[in-house]
């Protein structure tokens, strides 16, 4: 599934080619992409309207219309959003194998729904498995809409001190608190495991037994994970194609995701392993990522009996 590096590869790439151009119309091929409004309904709706910019929150497209409302679409397990010139041509290096469909992700047989700009571009939203959605909102319902996603990690407001707040008290192994998108917004499990990494923490390490230099080493991994991400354009594992239709590149920059059996990357002699979290594999150095233990918890009403000083 595409996770917050992805996204904000399509966005950025995207944004300056969509900005100020009218969406001449909306053809909705998949009822499934729009569901419950209806294809038709939701085209009538978009046609004509002028994209004023294209944005993110999470895992979530943004594409923000004139009119006070904004296109939002998931992009989902095989969900891609590519620009398509005039004459049709998509790049597209089909290099590696794709493992849902094994062909292009890309090609007009997976289209659920295409974007007529005014140009003569389109823009196509491409999905095999057919689990990519959009729904039409008022942009002044935005906040309420997202309001159970967490703190997005790239933003000032992500602090360590603000990781250890929604850190404290939880028992869950840290990859699976990574993967809470209440906590934290946009990071998945490929990200999960080059964070930990990164911040040198066992993913089964429960989330509340953080001390405040963990705070700091894994807020300081998430952000690197992901940085690294965008920087590279996005993983492409599967099917997941940037805004041109080209393969990202950070799956070949991995330091332990999908690693197994090859030696740490850092400093140690360790192996990288990998082990099922919340049904996800998860990959890790087991030499240098420390398992944090359990805190005890404090016991009230008891005080502790004075002992006197020994000679």
């Amino acid at each position: 599934m595409p996770e917050l590096p992805e996204v904000e590869t399509v966005a950025r790439q995207l944004e300056p080619e969509l900005e100020g151009h009218a969406i001449e119309k909306l053809e909705v091929r998949d009822k499934r992409w729009s569901r419950p409004v209806r294809p038709a309904t939701l085209g009538k709706k978009v046609d004509g309207r002028t994209i004023l910019g294209l944005g993110r929150r999470g895992k979530y497209l943004l594409l923000s219309l004139d009119g006070d409302q904004t296109l939002v679409m998931h992009l989902r397990m095989t969900g891609n959003l590519v620009l398509v010139e005039p004459e049709g041509e998509i790049i597209d290096p089909s290099e590696g194998r794709i493992l849902y469909q094994g062909e292009r992700t890309t090609e007009e047989k997976h289209l659920r729904a295409r974007f007529v700009l005014d140009d003569g571009r389109e823009v196509w939203f491409t999905d095999p498995r057919r689990f990519g959605e959009a729904f039409l909102i008022d942009d002044a319902k935005l906040p309420e809409r997202f309001s159970r996603l967490g703190v997005e990690p790239l933003s000032p407001e992500f602090t360590a001190e603000k990781l250890g707040e929604i850190a404290a008290g939880k028992k869950a192994p840290l990859k699976s608190f990574l993967l809470d998108q209440s906590g934290i917004a946009g990071v998945g499990n490929i990200y999960a495991d080059e964070a930990l990494f990164r911040a040198h923490l066992h993913p089964l390490s429960p989330a509340g037994s953080m001390k405040p230099e963990h705070w700091e080493a894994l807020r300081d991994g998430v952000v690197a994970a992901l940085e690294a991400g965008i920087d590279a354009g996005g993983s492409s594992i599967d099917d997941y194609r940037d805004g041109r239709g080209e393969k990202g590149r950070m799956q070949e920059r991995f330091l332990v995701h999908t690693r197994e059996g090859q030696p740490c990357p850092g400093d140690c002699d360790g192996i990288v392993e990998r082990i099922v979290v919340s049904g996800r594999s998860t990959y890790f150095c087991p030499t240098c990522q420390v398992k944090l233990r359990k805190r005890p918890k404090r016991r009230k009403g008891r005080k502790h009996a004075s002992v006197p000083d020994r000679d």
